[in-house]
């Protein structure tokens, strides 16, 4: 069945599109595939149909094509990956975004290709319309049409994907094999994208009891228990994964969690040290720190700077921050500067790690320095507004439970820059013009990863800022703009900001923030044209 599937009409653009990612071939193949494959993403497929019964079609045609290409031995970022990557960007993982949106997210979580695609439902005949998106070239392959009852789901999209990976020698009861029962994924789609979470548990219940061996369902209940903060009944829901399941390292992650919420801290760090022991991960050892940072002292264990130290050595920006906060409380501000000055060069917006570097930098004698890195922090977040005030003025309790378990590096914060021994100002100032050049023709992916590396290396650099927060404007991504934005007036209080600012308060309906940055403007230089239309134009909202 496979064989003949395969040996459908495949267009050579097919061919030329995914030669990365699956073995060709060797009649068809022109050109030699490279020795590692990138990983897919597949996106949810739209409609034009308002029917209640396809409303699930869409988040489901995308999980059932990621597991036909999963068991097609292809490299695919599971959903749960996919809804990462998209918050970490804060574009909304929704049907409709532009496919040069959706080219621009492809390239910043490392994917080599991007599949879209779109269904009809005509009474109870399914058609399905996808399409590669090859990302470094932006090319769209020729589409891939294939149709039948809406009952044999599955065999559809198994189609779709043998033909999106010419060569297959997956036999199709392999295939089939890897989805579940029709009616419990659906019950089990349905509980994934409902809003309220008394129905989402409504679906999923349904789904497990019409297919108990579903345990993407226990997951998934997990999650919304523990939305709820019901930790017993979140613990409850992934228990029962069983061993040998692909899941089941992630079930008992999800466990180790609710038992630490639960202040159940001796089964949490067992169970992590299990998981560690097993293999290594940055973001077990984050949580055994943060265990031994709420244990009470004396407890079995070693040191929570311990923890934090090597799993920062491995990766993550949470990591240096919880491992400068743990110096900070052991006592070693000069230690905690260190760490914390890490955590800001990886993501300047952390407010906190910026205010608690400044009360680590007071304890060091600099004090300039100091009230800096606190007002910032103040700018960025109303919270820490009074804190001077407290004591202590940094209180317990910031540590930070990390939850990006087994996901690729490419799917965490940005990389760490090695900058060696090279001079940081002039090595700054490469990647400030690169980011400079690359924003000017709209390379958006490219001057991202420029702009980052400037401030890695000059953490206040107000132009790098100021040109991150345009990006990111230009890209819908308007909540990181603001932060960005109020950065680089942080660093040097410009008009150009200022008004790139305005803008970015304007577009989320923060009218009075954004008369105020305009005013700002004029008081400085009444005659501007720009802020003189943008006030007239706001006064009348």
């Amino acid at each position: 069945m496979i064989g003949r599937w395969a040996a459908a009409a495949i267009s050579a653009w097919t061919i030329v599109a995914l030669h990365s990612v699956a073995t060709v071939p060797a009649a068809a193949a022109q050109t030699p595939a490279p020795a590692t494959a990138s990983r897919m993403l597949v996106m949810p497929f739209e409609t034009a149909s308002r029917e209640a019964r396809s409303y699930w079609l869409g988040e489901g045609s995308a999980v059932i094509l990621s597991d036909s290409l999963l068991a097609l031995g292809l490299p695919v970022m599971r959903r749960d990956e996919r809804l990462h990557s998209f918050d970490l960007l804060r574009v909304p993982a929704i049907t409709g975004l532009s496919h040069a949106t959706i080219i621009r997210v492809g390239q910043v979580v490392g994917a080599s290709h991007v599949i879209v695609g779109n269904f009809t439902l005509t009474g109870d005949t399914l058609t399905v319309r996808a399409r590669a998106i090859v990302l470094d070239t932006g090319l769209a392959v020729p589409e891939i049409v294939e149709s039948g009852p809406l009952a044999d789901i599955f065999d559809i999209y198994d189609r779709v994907a043998v033909r999106l990976v010419p060569g297959s020698s997956t036999p199709a009861v392999q295939l089939e094999a890897s989805h579940p029962p029709i009616l419990a994924f659906e019950q089990f789609i349905k509980g994934l994208i409902a809003e309220a979470p008394e129905t989402r548990l409504t679906f999923l219940n349904e789904a497990l009891k019409l297919a108990p061996g579903l345990q993407r369902a226990r997951l998934a209940a997990w999650d919304v228990h523990n939305d709820l903060g019901d930790h017993e009944r979140a613990l409850a829901a992934v228990q029962d994964v069983p061993a040998g399941h692909r899941l089941y390292r992630r079930a008992h992650f999800l466990a180790s969690v609710s038992l630490l919420e639960l202040k159940r801290y001796d089964e949490a760090f067992d169970e992590l040290t299990r998981l560690y022991e097993q293999e290594k991960d940055s973001t077990l050892l984050n949580n055994m720190g943060v265990i031994q940072l709420r244990r009470p002292q004396g407890a079995p264990g070693g040191r929570a700077v311990s923890y934090f130290n090597e799993a920062a050595g491995l990766e993550g920006v949470d990591s240096y921050f919880n491992l400068g906060y743990a110096y900070w409380l052991d006592g070693d501000a000069a230690a905690a500067v260190w760490w914390l000055r890490e955590a800001v060069r990886r993501n300047a917006a952390d407010h906190a790690a910026h205010y608690v570097l400044g009360v680590a930098l007071g304890a060091t004698g600099s004090a300039t320095e100091a009230a800096r890195e606190k007002d910032l922090a103040r700018r960025l977040s109303s919270t820490y507004e009074g804190w001077d005030t407290r004591s202590p003025p940094v209180p317990r309790g910031l540590e930070r439970v990390r939850m990006d378990f087994g996901l690729p590096d490419a799917l965490r914060i940005e990389n760490v820059i090695d900058a060696g021994q090279r001079d940081q100002r002039q090595l700054a100032s490469f990647h400030l013009d690169a980011g400079r050049r690359a924003y000017e023709t709209e390379h958006d992916a490219e001057a991202i990863s420029a702009l980052q590396r400037a401030i890695y290396l000059s953490p206040y650099d107000h132009e790098a800022h100021l040109l991150l927060g345009r990006i990111y404007l230009r890209g819908g991504r308007v909540g990181d703009a603001i932060d960005a934005l109020k950065i680089s007036i942080w660093s040097n209080d410009s008009v150009a900001a200022r008004l790139a600012l305005a803008d970015a308060f304007e577009r989320v309906k923060l009218i009075d923030e954004a008369r105020s940055e305009v005013q700002n403007v004029l008081s400085r230089d009444a005659s501007n044209v720009e802020a003189g239309q943008r006030l007239d134009r706001l006064e009348g909202r």
